[in-house]
């Protein structure tokens, strides 16, 4: 499960967490706005992190990784003392700091985990239609029409991350083809 850091999440323990980085990159914006040196080269390291993992193909040796996660630790632990002798503290900076401290393995399990991306937007693309459809038509009026909604919404994304042109591969669901076929056809 990817998500934010939100303080509810950790309550799911069934679920494997990760965390999403694209919301860490916004507050780092916004650290770095306010002079705060460390923010940039965490910026930078993730930036340069999610690029070695591109390059590995999803990720990296161990013996890499772990060359990765000694230089997190640095410049966490390089902040969180410059941070501790501001007065006054920041607070905001500070908590973000720790909160990385405190959640390691979970924002740097995309190093470990191929399956584990860098961030979760395409996931948040794919629910933002939902949203339209909702604000646009109303809610729907049974379950079923919902499901259908989502299980057509999760075929177009499919079709489209395969690169498949959508209107000819739903022509060719619609005349009883399987989804592996159609996926698979060049």
């Amino acid at each position: 499960m990817m998500h934010d850091a939100f303080g509810t999440y950790p309550k799911y323990t069934h679920a494997t967490h990760a965390l999403c980085h694209a919301h860490h990159l916004r507050e780092l914006k916004g650290f770095i706005e306010q002079g705060h040196t460390w923010a940039a080269r965490m910026t930078t390291f993730l930036l340069a992190a999610k690029q070695a993992v591109e390059a590995h193909h999803g990720a990296l040796s161990e013996e890499e990784a772990k060359r990765w996660e000694r230089v997190y630790d640095r410049i966490l632990a390089k902040a969180q003392h410059r941070l501790e002798a501001k007065t006054p503290l920041p607070k905001k900076a500070l908590a973000f700091v720790r909160r990385l401290q405190k959640r390691k393995e979970e924002a740097l399990r995309f190093l470990h985990e191929a399956h584990v991306p860098f961030d979760n937007n395409q996931a948040e693309r794919d629910l933002r239609m939902v949203k339209v459809k909702e604000n646009i038509s109303g809610t729907f009026r049974e379950e079923t029409f919902a499901q259908s909604f989502c299980i057509t919404r999760s075929i177009v994304s499919t079709l489209t991350k395969h690169e498949k042109n959508v209107w000819d591969s739903l022509c060719l669901l619609l005349a009883g083809e399987t989804i592996d076929r159609v996926l698979s056809a060049t």
